[in-house]
């Protein structure tokens, strides 16, 4: 049985193939949408990334090719209709688990990053430039963090900053005891925005966490507020942030994800003209750094993804299922992550 693997990047190839062993998977580094369904035929399992289309379009037309699995390479399934898998007889597994901190430290790279001002100052002095004006940033030890949503990966970026001697806020559904030992006090997001010098996202991304930083949470943030997000792009109004963003707020905004990313992400568009208006705006401003979806993207993470996809597979050829298996004849469909 060949495994056919979608969107796999050039580091990661390597990694599924030695562990997936005796059993042959064929990589692909197109993704999976409506256009790209109909390659699947005669496979019946496939692998997928983050970005795939797994609507009930996609989904019917695997169906109707004959897979019968399909193993996410993810943590979230937003991108999934669970209810038409279900319906179809599918089964559907994601990865749940992987480092908090690949995803934690990265953005901390990004808050790093635009506080001080690092991709200015390298293209400066790239060209020998070395003055320092527009380069001035702050002090994190002593500023006040906003972290929301404190699992797994919220707890591993409260515990950097609690090593940077930052003032903890944090506001999720329930309250994370490790950080509340770190000094983290639980708040409501008005105060929550309107208090902190900096603002992570580590939220998933539901219909209640929608555009959760929307026009009014942007305006109670303050002018100077740092905005970070590695959680899920449609976590933010993109569109509002760039107004508020041309009225000249904000030290700096670093994104690691984008609410339109998919097609954008993971692929060379350096040559085609973007014809998204609102990301290329997005672009335009200096305090602005946008990288595209790597939070992840470790040695460590990316192997335990993969651990992880080759264990929902060999579970699903043994007739079984785990906490991964989100879609299986005779399980109830879960609410989206």
């Amino acid at each position: 049985m060949t495994i056919l693997a979608f969107g796999v990047q050039a580091d990661e190839r390597p990694l599924i193939e030695q562990a997936f062993g005796e059993r042959r998977v064929h990589s692909l580094d197109v993704f999976l949408n409506a256009d790209t369904a109909p390659i699947a035929a005669g496979h019946e399992i496939i692998s997928v990334s983050v970005n795939a289309d797994l609507g009930a379009d996609v989904l019917e037309t695997l169906a109707a090719g004959g897979t019968r699995m399909i193993a996410q390479r993810a943590t979230g399934f937003n991108n999934i209709d669970l209810a038409a898998a279900s319906r179809l007889g599918l089964t559907v597994a994601r990865v749940s688990y992987y480092s908090p901190h690949a995803v934690a430290e990265f953005a901390w790279t990004l808050a790093m990053a635009v506080n001080r001002r690092v991709v200015r100052a390298a293209r400066r002095t790239r060209e020998f430039d070395f003055r320092l004006d527009g380069l001035l940033g702050r002090d994190m030890h002593g500023a006040t963090v906003g972290v929301i949503g404190t699992g797994k990966i919220g707890g591993a970026f409260a515990r950097i900053a609690a090593g940077f001697g930052m003032r903890l806020l944090g506001w999720d559904v329930a309250p994370n005891p490790e950080c509340e030992e770190l000094g983290m006090e639980y708040v409501e997001l008005p105060r929550l925005l309107a208090e902190a010098d900096l603002i992570s996202l580590h939220v998933p991304l539901l219909p209640e966490t929608h555009h959760l930083i929307d026009r009014e949470a942007l305006r109670a943030m303050r002018d100077d507020a740092i905005l970070v997000n590695s959680s899920r792009g449609g976590l933010v109004d993109t569109d509002a942030l760039v107004d508020e963003l041309r009225r000249g707020r904000f030290t700096g905004v670093g994104l690691d994800v984008y609410e339109a990313e998919a097609g954008l992400f993971f692929m060379d568009k350096s040559l085609e003209v973007v014809a998204d208006d609102t990301l290329a705006r997005l672009m335009t401003f200096g305090n602005v750094l946008v990288t595209s979806h790597q939070a992840y993207y470790t040695r460590e993470a990316v192997g335990q993804i993969v651990d992880a996809t080759v264990r929902n597979v060999e579970d699903y050829l043994a007739g079984r299922t785990n906490e991964n298996t989100l879609v299986a004849p005779g399980l109830p469909v879960p609410i989206a992550d």
